[in-house]
């Protein structure tokens, strides 16, 4: 049944120290009920709100090749990154010196190796209030976008007192889970939410060309390929699946959507969240539980066993 499936996916996140809420979905190959239109999905409280980070990229990036599709943007204009944009992190976040760069290169920067500047700036570009409209558009009535990496980082600052960056990692260590838990940047309800169901939904759209002009979707889904991060969703599969992703990552928070495509065809739309008690960023034991169970989800719906009522064969032919 379902409901062991849920069970064997439960457990893996708890081994790993870990709550999870997951949803995939094959990608079908054209327009239906919103579940990925390739039969019925594999949730783990796929309907819960949850703070998406850094997966509001993809988003965004769609907004910018929308655009650039449309004519609004040209994706050859220049940007010059300078120290006061910087943010940390990442690409241009972490440079020492100003840089020049196209608008396209700042899309590619964001969902490559997740720039927060490279984003910030693409945000302020594209217009906050479109990424809104998108989403309605798309029909992801759950999803919300309130505002880009900088705002995120000087909601930090204030609610912990921190001036600057290095006040912040100073003070950042001293305060208890609580004080931590406590911050916006947490709360699905005071940042960039969604629902696991509505990311693969999303992800779906792009994979089927529905989510704007072919040319849109396919920058999306190149530059969602060049994703350098292999820690989370790539870790769970055989090095013959194709994985095209993007991870979000904050205190506690391990994060990762994407579309995995095997060699005879078939592609599945993922979406992990993971929350740990301890509030690091890193935890290879909660990173390697997103791929494993987004693993155990694909496979059942290649088998068949999520519909069916079995996990027996959840591994399929590629072994456990």
């Amino acid at each position: 049944m379902r409901e062991r499936l849920r069970e064997r996916l439960r457990a893996e996140f708890t081994a790993a120290g870990a709550r999870g809420r997951l949803h995939a979905v094959e990608v079908g190959g054209d327009g239906g009920d919103g579940e990925g239109d390739g039969g019925p999905g594999v949730g783990l409280d796929a309907d819960e709100p949850v703070v998406i980070a850094s997966v509001f990229k993809v988003l965004l990036v769609l907004e910018f090749a929308r655009q650039v599709a449309a004519g609004q943007l040209d994706p050859r204009e220049r940007v010059l990154v300078r120290a006061e944009h910087r943010l940390g992190g990442w690409g241009t976040a972490g440079c020492a010196d100003d840089v020049e760069l196209s608008l396209r290169d700042l899309a590619f920067f964001a969902l490559s190796v997740s720039d927060n500047t490279a984003a910030d700036l693409l945000l302020e570009r594209v217009g906050p209030d479109t990424l809104r409209l998108l989403a309605g558009e798309l029909g992801l009535p759950r999803t919300r976008i309130v505002g880009g990496p900088r705002q995120s980082l000087e909601t930090m600052l204030a609610e912990v007192g921190a001036r600057d960056d290095a006040e912040f990692a100073a003070v950042y260590p001293t305060l208890d889970a609580a004080q931590v838990s406590r911050l916006s940047v947490l709360d699905p309800a005071r940042t960039n939410a969604s629902t696991p169901r509505e990311i693969t939904r999303l992800l779906s759209l792009l994979w089927r060309d529905e989510a704007g002009p072919a040319e849109a979707c396919a920058f999306v889904r190149e530059l969602m390929a060049r994703q350098v991060f292999r820690h989370r969703l790539v870790s769970g599969f055989p090095d013959d699946v194709e994985v095209a992703a993007k991870t979000g990552t904050l205190p506690g928070l391990h994060i990762e959507a994407g579309v995995v495509t095997y060699p005879d065809g078939g592609r599945y739309a993922v979406a992990v969240f993971a929350r740990t008690p301890d509030l690091t960023t890193g935890r290879t034991a909660a990173d390697a539980a997103i791929g494993r169970a987004a693993r155990l989800a694909v496979e059942a719906l290649r088998t068949g066993s999520a519909a069916a009522g079995t996990t027996a064969s959840a591994m399929g032919s590629y072994g456990a």
